[in-house]
């Protein structure tokens, strides 16, 4: 019996390139390959695509230069071989990138035209779940409390005098926390826009939630979600940076995961519950995972949704999942399942 033929995409332009390539790492040591032949397709961060052998280090030297071919006859790859370009035909893609040109629905569109079913969030839910103004703009239609905020878009100043302090400052559409700043006073508030223009001129000013942070990973299944067990981020101090420490296989200097969370059977079903809500609110497909606040009163506020969640041996998605009892194997198999039999959810 002939294996469907995957497509393992990963790399990518954005700051989240490193994160990427161990995320494709993982899903490379839990795909199963008794049942799926893999191709590994690396992008350069310069943007360049490899076809190479595995996603490790040396991929952008040892890989072939590939397309993807927008004529959807083609179904597939296009390589580079020997000065002519020979098909190769792919059944489904599984675009494990994060972040710009990953997660906004560029690569989703490109799939798009090439006709090759991929797994995740299509193209609307994915630049809608990109920018936290517009996420946020979409839950509140569908009941669901996000921190008060304002967007101060490229050409904007931002009067320093209207904001309640802390507040926090981030891009507007970028991956992990690139860019972020907590301000807590009015004469920093300059600089800190200026830090999140350089991932994005659409910046978030929002006020501080006084509460934990949570997390929930939601899987679309033919029968309907899945969600994970719920985690909790522990501070000891300052705010929660994900990726952004230089070894974060080792832990962060900051922050820990205890899952399931510390919480109460009442608010975890209450994460669970709004997190699915706010999937489908957002026209997710196959995974995501919804951050949220939990404040001291038992209320839940959004903080943001990823459609393309890290899947490192350290990442949130695939701890919570394992400790719904889902390990990552099992995920990749019902993603994979599900999009080639045209049931993404």
């Amino acid at each position: 019996m002939t294996r469907p033929r995957i497509g393992i995409l990963f790399g990518g332009r954005s700051e989240e390139h490193p994160v990427s390539l161990k995320s494709a790492q993982e899903v490379a040591r839990h795909l199963d390959t008794d049942a799926y032949e893999a191709f590994y397709i690396g992008i350069t961060e310069n943007g360049a695509w490899k076809l190479c052998d595995e996603p490790e280090p040396g991929w952008e030297k040892r890989g072939r230069p590939v397309v993807l071919s927008p004529d959807p006859n083609v179904h597939g790859l296009l390589v580079l071989d020997e000065g002519r370009y020979e098909p190769v035909p792919l059944d489904v893609v599984f675009p494990v990138l994060h972040g710009r040109f990953g997660e906004d629905g560029a690569v989703q569109g490109l799939l798009e035209l090439s006709g090759v079913p991929y797994v995740g969030c299509d193209v609307p839910s994915s630049a809608l779940c990109m920018d936290k103004a517009l996420t946020y703009t979409v839950a509140r239609s569908a009941g669901i409390t996000t921190p008060i905020h304002w967007v101060v878009q490229h050409n904007e100043k931002a009067d320093a005098e209207k904001f309640r302090y802390p507040v926090f400052v981030k891009p507007a559409r970028s991956g992990s926390s690139f860019g972020v700043s907590k301000v807590t006073r009015r004469e920093d508030l300059p600089e800190a826009i200026e830090a999140a223009r350089r991932y994005d001129g659409k910046v978030l000013v929002e006020e501080a939630v006084a509460g934990c942070e949570v997390g929930c990973a939601i899987l679309g299944e033919r029968f309907g979600l899945v969600a994970g067990e719920v985690d909790r981020v522990a501070l000891s101090h300052g705010f929660f940076r994900i990726h952004q420490e230089d070894s974060p296989e080792t832990g962060s200097e900051n922050s820990t995961f205890i899952v399931p969370a510390d919480i109460s059977e009442e608010s975890r079903r209450l994460v669970q519950e709004t997190a699915k809500t706010i999937y489908r609110a957002l026209g997710c497909r196959g995974l995501a995972r919804v951050d949220l606040f939990l404040k001291e009163d038992g209320q839940v506020l959004l903080n943001e949704v990823n459609t393309l969640p890290g899947l490192t041996s350290y990442s949130r998605y695939p701890r919570m999942m394992a400790a719904a009892g889902l390990p990552l194997s099992d995920v990749i198999d019902r993603l994979v399942s599900l999009t080639l039999h045209g049931k993404r959810r």
